[in-house]
């Protein structure tokens, strides 16, 4: 199939839903949740492909113990190639984890303040963002800046805007949200302006930052800026419901980019992120003040879960390759995560 015929289904399936999915649906969510807990948590995979998901991949590290490793179905569908727990995959909206802690690094060097406003940073936004001379950068970490989602605007992801400047043209003169501070909404336009003051006042790649300030003091390897960084086949492929072909060469996450990493070096960076160690003096205090210790990812192919369990102490991170932004995945991934969870616990307490 043709890119452009790709792009035009994936257009008329994100904007248009299916009556029948709707119905009938919310009883296979019931059907999951009811069926019982399998004994293992590649018994808990295996189940799940029969969900309508094409791949799986979960990582687990219980602390004390080795990092477990688990796939499940097709890393590529076509080819019929195995899921690979340790394939690369694109991480989404986690990268704000990394994000964030940038940022608080560079609060505690002096180099950014919090409580510095978007007119002082980016004056040329002025009269563009609607209140830019009262939200602060807190804010756009917080969630709590009123400044319209970017991938909310129509056809974002049937036509991405083909660089991060186009991105931010999308919402410009637009009404906000609401006012400063007075409640929270993601929004992704609050990262790419984070991304692009980090850029700013570093005069450096904002990967180049969560390369130099996270990445290598914490030996991660396999961790990238995008899917051109690195082999193309060793990320995993992307598959939207109803569309044959892999999307993973599609334009979402390549120009507007999505960092790409493994399950392990996730769940390694998301463990160092909540005991600590990722932080220097002082720094810790600064990011609990402003940002989570968890996040999940989603775009077209590709959804994810990294979360840290403090009463295991466990790290557990999922991947699943298929998306439909009109049905039910998310919830299906949700649910088998809650799922693999309780069996992870269920050993746990077992021993």
């Amino acid at each position: 199939m043709k890119k452009k015929q790709t792009t035009l289904i994936i257009r008329i399936m994100l904007f248009t839903g299916t009556a029948i999915s709707l119905f009938f649906v919310p009883w296979l969510l019931l059907k999951i949740m009811l069926t019982p807990l399998p004994d293992t948590v590649q018994g808990q995979l295996d189940k799940s492909i029969k969900y309508g998901f094409d791949g799986i991949i979960v990582y687990v590290d219980e602390a004390g113990k080795e990092p477990a490793f688990y796939a499940s179905g097709y890393n590529n569908r076509e080819n019929k190639i195995p899921a690979d727990p340790h394939s690369l995959f694109k991480i989404a909206s986690i990268s704000k984890l990394y994000n964030a802690i940038a940022v608080t690094k560079l609060v505690s060097d002096g180099r950014l303040s919090l409580d510095k406003t978007l007119a002082d940073y980016f004056p040329e936004l002025v009269g563009r963002i609607e209140n830019a001379d009262k939200i602060t950068l807190r804010m756009m970490v917080q969630h709590r800046s009123g400044i319209p989602n970017l991938t909310d605007t129509p056809n974002f992801w049937a036509t991405p805007p083909s660089s991060r400047e186009e991105a931010l043209e999308l919402i410009l003169d637009l009404p906000a949200d609401f006012a400063p501070d007075a409640k929270y909404r993601y929004s992704n336009t609050n990262y790419l302006l984070i991304s692009m003051l980090i850029e700013k006042v570093t005069g450096e790649d904002v990967f180049q930052i969560i390369k130099k300030e996270i990445l290598n003091p914490l030996g991660l390897k396999n961790t990238y800026g995008s899917v051109n960084e690195q082999n193309f086949d060793d990320v995993m492929s992307g598959y939207y419901v109803g569309i044959e072909e892999d999307i993973k060469a599609e334009d979402y996450g390549t120009k507007l980019t999505s960092m790409v990493a493994s399950a392990e070096d996730l769940g390694i960076f998301l463990r160092a992120l909540n005991d600590g160690s990722v932080f220097n003096d002082g720094e810790q205090e600064i990011y609990s003040s402003i940002y989570v210790y968890d996040h999940t990812g989603l775009m077209p192919g590709y959804m994810s879960i990294a979360k840290y369990h403090k009463d295991i102490d466990t790290v557990v991170i999922q991947f699943v390759n298929t998306t439909d932004f009109e049905g039910y995945e998310w919830s299906i991934m949700e649910i088998v995560y809650r799922r693999v969870v309780r069996i992870v616990k269920k050993h746990n307490d077992a021993h």
